[in-house]
Order: structure tokens, then C-alpha cells, then sequence
């Protein structure tokens, strides 16, 4: 794999450095597979990330949102291990997905249907940070009168 190096960019630059440290991280030969999802835009400030958990139910799936990090976790129950498969193809491990998510994002709520689990998310900027439109007065020169002493 290569090995970018960005030092030069954190000199140049204020307020990045943990998308930096995340971007120094990122490893492609460690990344899980399991289960596989879609992360899609459904509006302006919306988005859906949808996980595909076959075999799971409510009650085996735990959400949580920390700080920045939006994390799924999957714990399937014992009841499987009685079984006695010929063919086991639907997958019932554990598993627990990370997502990274970006500042000013909410988690609006979470659904599953037909074995996808959706979580909706919706990215709310504070009314300070959003563009405004600054007026530009004319250069009227006001003349400052002298008052008598």
C-alpha cells in the first residue's frame, strides 16, 4: 500500500488535523466487509446509510452515537447454535461497523424492514455558520466638524 505524506499540509492549515490523523490511518488491507451497506444522499442535508442484516432482529442490533463516530453493533442470539446445518450461507456472526461522521451531522432515526437497516441522518448547520451576505456601504466621506473651545 502506498504511504501518502501530509505533514506539508498541516503547516498550511488550521482545524484539519483530525481529518488528517483519520486520512494517516486509513489501512485497505484491514477494513471489514461484514455486513455490507450503501451510504446515499436522499436530500439536501440527508443522507441513508442502509446495512444489509439478514437473520438479525431488533432486539440483536444495538446503535449508538459517540462524539463523531456513529457505530452498529450485531449479536445474534444462541438459538442458532442448536441447529445442526448441512449448508450455512446465511451469515450469523457478530459483527460491529464504525462510521465516521461529519460534524453538525444527527442521527433522525433508524428503521428495518425486509432484512436492510436504515438509518437516517440529517446534517443541521448552526444559523452562525451559515453563508451570509455581508452589505457593502458606499465611501461617503463624513467631514468631522471642529467644535469651539
Amino acid at each position: 500500500m502506498r504511504h501518502f505524506d501530509l505533514s506539508p499540509l498541516y503547516r498550511s492549515t488550521v482545524g484539519f488535523d483530525r481529518m488528517f490523523s483519520m486520512l494517516d490511518n486509513i489501512s485497505g488491507d484491514s477494513a471489514p466487509t461484514y455486513p455490507p451497506y450503501n451510504i446515499e444522499r436522499t436530500g439536501e442535508d440527508a443522507y441513508r446509510i442502509t446495512m444489509a442484516v439478514a437473520g438479525f432482529s431488533e432486539n440483536d442490533l444495538s446503535i449508538e452515537a459517540k462524539e463523531s463516530v456513529l457505530t452498529v453493533v450485531g449479536e445474534k442470539g444462541e438459538e442458532a447454535e442448536d441447529k445442526n446445518f448441512l449448508y450455512r450461507g446465511i451469515a450469523a456472526r457478530a459483527f460491529e461497523r464504525r462510521f465516521q461522521i461529519a460534524d453538525h451531522v444527527k442521527i433522525q432515526g433508524a428503521s428495518l424492514e425486509n432484512g436492510l437497516l436504515h438509518i437516517d441522518l440529517v446534517r443541521e448547520i448552526p444559523e452562525e455558520m451559515k453563508p451570509r451576505k455581508i452589505e457593502i456601504r458606499s465611501g461617503e466621506n463624513k467631514q468631522i466638524e471642529a467644535s469651539a473651545a
